[in-house]
This record gives C-alpha cells, sequence and structure tokens, in this order.
C-alpha cells in the first residue's frame, strides 16, 4: 500500500510499505476514505531530525472497516467510521470519565505502532473504545465535515469548555488555523456573543466572521493585546484560547485574559517554559486546555454535522490525493491553504 512518510525538514514522500493486518483481537483493519494534513504535522516538517528509515504521518481520518477481529463487537466490515486520533479502550476509569487521552491501555502513550492516517490502509487497536460508526456511505458530501470530528473540531470545542465558554464570557481566540476558527465556531454554540479571532490572514478571518467572531484583530504582540485590550474596555476576555503552541502566541494570551480568567491552550507546546509566575498568579488566572479527548466530543458534535446545522468541513480548502501529500504539506506551510483534505 501507499503511505506518506516524513524523512527530515520538508522532506515528505509517498512511498510503498506493507500492508496492515489484524494483531489482536480487539483490532479493526481500516480503508482510508479521507484523511488531511494537520498543522501540528507542520511541526516535523520544521525540525524532524532527518532518518533513513522515515516517519509514517498523520492522525486524522474517516475509513472504512474492512476486516474486524474475534472480540470487536461494535463495529463490522462495511461500516463508515470517523477514527479519532488518540486510541482508548473505553472502559477505563479515565476513559469512562471522559479523558480518553489518559486511557490506562491506549491513550498517548499507547498502541502507537499503527502507522499513519495518510496512508491507504490502518491497523485500529481497541476498535470498540475508539471508532465512531457513522451511517453514511463513503461518498456522502458531508464527509468533510466528518473528518474534522477526528481531531480539529473536537480540539476547537475542547479548548472552548475547558476554557467555561458562556453566555456570559466575552473570548479572545489566537490562531486562524482550523483548530482556531472551529474555537470561534465551538464558542459561538456555547452562547459567547463577544468573540475576537486574532489572525491576519483575510480568507481565514472572513470564515472566522462566518463562525461567529465578532471581531478580528491583525496586529501581533503588544500591539495586539493593546487592540483587544482597547475593544475591551482595558480589562481583556474572560476567556482566551490558544490555539497556535508558540510561546509569543501564550505570551499575548496571558497579555488579553482579563483578571480572574481563563487561558485554554490548545496548539502543541513548542516551548519548555513561559510566563506562569507571579504576574499569572497574582491576577488569578488558570492556565487549562490539553490534549483534546475528541471521543469525548463526537457524540455531543456528530449531530450538527449530519443535520448540517454546522459547516466545520470548510475549513479544508484544498482537495489532493495521497500521492501529492508533499504538495499538501508545502501548501499549508506557505499559507496557501488552511487545510488540505487527502483521498487515496
Amino acid at each position: 500500500m501507499r503511505a506518506a512518510y516524513m524523512y527530515g525538514p520538508g522532506d515528505v514522500r509517498v512511498i510503498e510499505v506493507p500492508d496492515p493486518a489484524i494483531e489482536e483481537p480487539t483490532d479493526a483493519l481500516l480503508r482510508t476514505v479521507v484523511a488531511c494534513v494537520c498543522g501540528s504535522d507542520l511541526h516535523p516538517y520544521h525540525s524532524l531530525r532527518p532518518t533513513e528509515t522515515g516517519q509514517s504521518m498523520g492522525h486524522e481520518m474517516v475509513a472504512v472497516v474492512e476486516e474486524v477481529g474475534a472480540d470487536v463487537a461494535t463495529v463490522a466490515p462495511g461500516d463508515v467510521v470517523i477514527v479519532p486520533f488518540v486510541w482508548s479502550c473505553g472502559v477505563c476509569d479515565f476513559c469512562r470519565s471522559g479523558l480518553q487521552t489518559s486511557c490506562r491501555i491506549g491513550g498517548l502513550g499507547g498502541p502507537q505502532h499503527t502507522g499513519g492516517a495518510q496512508a491507504e490502509y490502518r491497523r485500529a487497536p481497541l476498535a470498540d473504545g475508539t471508532l465512531v460508526r457513522v451511517d453514511v456511505t463513503e461518498d456522502d458530501e458531508r464527509m468533510p465535515g466528518l473528518l474534522t470530528l477526528s481531531d480539529v473540531y473536537g480540539t476547537g470545542w475542547h479548548a472552548a469548555v475547558t476554557g467555561g465558554v458562556s453566555a456570559e464570557t466575552t473570548v479572545t481566540v489566537i490562531g486562524d488555523g482550523a483548530v482556531g476558527l472551529l474555537a470561534v465556531l465551538s464558542a459561538r454554540q456555547l452562547g459567547a456573543e463577544r468573540i475576537i479571532l486574532m489572525g491576519r490572514h483575510e480568507a481565514r478571518t472572513d470564515l472566522g466572521r462566518r463562525y461567529g467572531a465578532t471581531d478580528v484583530v491583525a496586529e501581533r504582540g503588544e500591539e495586539g493585546v493593546d487592540a483587544v485590550r482597547s475593544l475591551t474596555g482595558g480589562d481583556g476576555t474572560h476567556v482566551v484560547i490558544d490555539a497556535v503552541g508558540h510561546l509569543p502566541a501564550f505570551e499575548q494570551a496571558m497579555g488579553v485574559v482579563r483578571d480572574g480568567g481563563r487561558v485554554s491552550r490548545v496548539g502543541v507546546p513548542q516551548y519548555r517554559t513561559g510566563p506562569i509566575g507571579r504576574e499569572q498568579f497574582v491576577r488569578n488566572v488558570t492556565v487549562t486546555g490539553g490534549v483534546a479527548p475528541v471521543r469525548a466530543w463526537t457524540d455531543r458534535l456528530l449531530p450538527g454535522v449530519l443535520d448540517g446545522s454546522v459547516d466545520p468541513g470548510a475549513v479544508f480548502d484544498t482537495e489532493l490525493p495521497l500521492s501529492e501529500a508533499a504538495e499538501g504539506y508545502r501548501l499549508m506551510d506557505a499559507r496557501e491553504s488552511l487545510k488540505v483534505l487527502l483521498r487515496p
């Protein structure tokens, strides 16, 4: 089968690799319908240590079940399934509390030798606890929206929920990538009436306005902080969502959050130290967020995608065949595309 591998900074190749197979009775074998390039995939695209063996890429997909292990009960061959980006058993205490990223069997430290989602086929461990069956055909026009439920929509929702967004809160979203835009959508769904989007790519911020942003601030750094505070009477907003992950974005978040407010980080941090000290302490600012347990949010978000009341799939502005995955990375890295959908 064909799969996308990264060999170093800027070096993505689609190569032939062995087909996956059922290894455990809890496995399912998946055939990819759609996958995509994530903004977090650009971090190794910039900094991966060169490797001769390459690293399989991708963690977002919708697939068709081809085969199941003997113990799998909730999905069957022919089913279309959303594949959350973290494997989870569904029955341990962490899974039952909605924190599948800390699953005692799967989670972030669980089975990672399954290969990436940017491939024609993939083995899915812990199928019953992870996969979400959807009653659609693989040519359904809502496939881009369904694909967002494997990561970016659930991550944007997680950011808004952990940030405590409600009708009583004002919100700033830092970052106009897919997660930031879907955090805007999520904040609107949770009732926020004032949502400030910090981004400077007009096509993206236009989509942000469509999703519910009331204001757009293009400035960065201190100028951006001053602009948000000017819009909020000098106070800043109750909730700030950092959908970027770089230190300047977090510093900006701390600059625009209101005293007593919450900063929710869902952009994968690319730093080890940051401004969490006396200033955050004396201002009673809560720092929250984290890796999104998207499986916990799928049942809540799926109905809106199916009935068309929300359109998270609009974040996909480019579609390419899997064979052109390298071009997808280039387009996103150059900010020529917001998010690239891949079809085998």
